[in-house]
């Protein structure tokens, strides 16, 4: 929808220099500039991500769960985004065995149906118990498999799927490069591995609220880990809403699908050794653990109300342009 970078495009974005990108959407034409900011891993201890833990994701998602398809899905998520971003995870054959990691309530394994994947094909498995239930009530999903698992300790055996397939979970996992390494176990050799995720804004505000909540990565540390883990041919395609007329400033919950291909059979030639989870070495009080759930989501608040008001500008801007790079 907005626009696409590959790993091969990588290099330029490097110090100073900003690629300014020109996107159509609602009929404009958007300029869009990678700033020099956006294309440096960061260090990830200088932000709090009160959420980006899986006990406090859990606790987060056990409520969520009960609004998300009618309050995230709208003003984040939308079907026509969601077949945006699945188009280069080239899901043209039926007889693909694909799984959705970090589903939720299976809106993206829905998407993979839509494409023409059987749901007989299809593994979606998720962390949250409450998301599962709500995934295993739709009509539509029936005869997917629907598992309890962990995105960054997969229970399947190597080489086992065709495509793999996670939108909207790697903000919350703890290790996103472990949780990458296995999507690259878990394909078979000249699979396809499709990332759907945030992107890091660069409006002071929405960056502090965004560092608040989750993970928002950078463009550029999508491209670095996939290729750290062995992929090849690493795209990244931005997505968005409509409405935000291909403002970025702010950040995305889902601000891009990065896709990538295994090249060779087994595991990841990275080796990162044992798993560790973040929030095990914080303050495991139960009064620590309500505070940072709490706060952590005061910054998804205001991930709930931006899209609300990008609507409304949307509506009064005038529609000749883009609109203007102010709050």
């Amino acid at each position: 929808m907005i626009g696409s970078l590959s790993s091969g495009g990588l290099k330029p974005l490097r110090a100073s220099q900003a690629r300014r990108q020109t996107a159509h959407t609602n009929g404009c034409r958007t300029p869009l500039v990678v700033r020099a900011a956006e294309t440096y891993s960061r260090d990830f201890s200088k932000a709090p991500r009160l959420i980006q833990h899986k006990n406090e994701a859990k606790a987060f998602y056990a409520l969520l769960s009960q609004v998300y398809d009618y309050v995230v899905n709208p003003g984040h998520w939308t079907t026509d985004m969601r077949e945006d971003a699945l188009q280069p995870a080239q899901l043209n054959n039926p007889d693909l065995k694909v799984v959705d990691v970090g589903g939720g309530t299976g809106f993206c394994t829905q998407g993979v149906i839509k494409a023409g994947i059987p749901a007989a094909n299809i593994t979606l498995i998720d962390q949250s118990p409450q998301q599962l239930d709500k995934a295993r009530a739709k009509p539509d999903l029936k005869g997917v498999t629907i598992l309890e698992g962990d995105a960054e300790d997969l229970p399947f055996g190597t080489d086992s799927f065709d495509r793999y397939v996670s939108a909207g979970s790697i903000e919350y996992w703890p290790e996103p490069q472990r949780g990458i390494t296995e999507a690259y176990r878990v394909l078979r050799p000249g699979g396809v591995a499709c990332m759907i995720g945030p992107v890091h804004p660069t409006h002071p505000i929405s960056r502090t609220m965004a560092d608040l909540w989750m993970l928002f990565p950078t463009e550029a540390e999508y491209l670095d880990w996939f290729k750290a883990a062995g992929f090849t041919d690493v795209q990244l395609k931005r997505i968005g809403p409509q409405w935000y007329r291909g403002v970025r400033r702010h950040g995305l919950i889902m601000g891009c699908s990065v896709t990538a291909t295994k090249p060779g059979p087994g595991p990841s030639p990275l080796q990162l050794g044992p798993k560790v989870e973040a929030s095990e070495q914080r303050n495991t009080s139960p009064l620590g653990f309500l505070l940072r759930v709490v706060l952590g989501s005061l910054g998804g608040f205001w991930y709930f109300l931006l899209p609300v008001y990008m609507w409304l500008k949307n509506l009064v801007w005038p529609r000749t342009g883009p609109l203007a790079d102010k709050f």
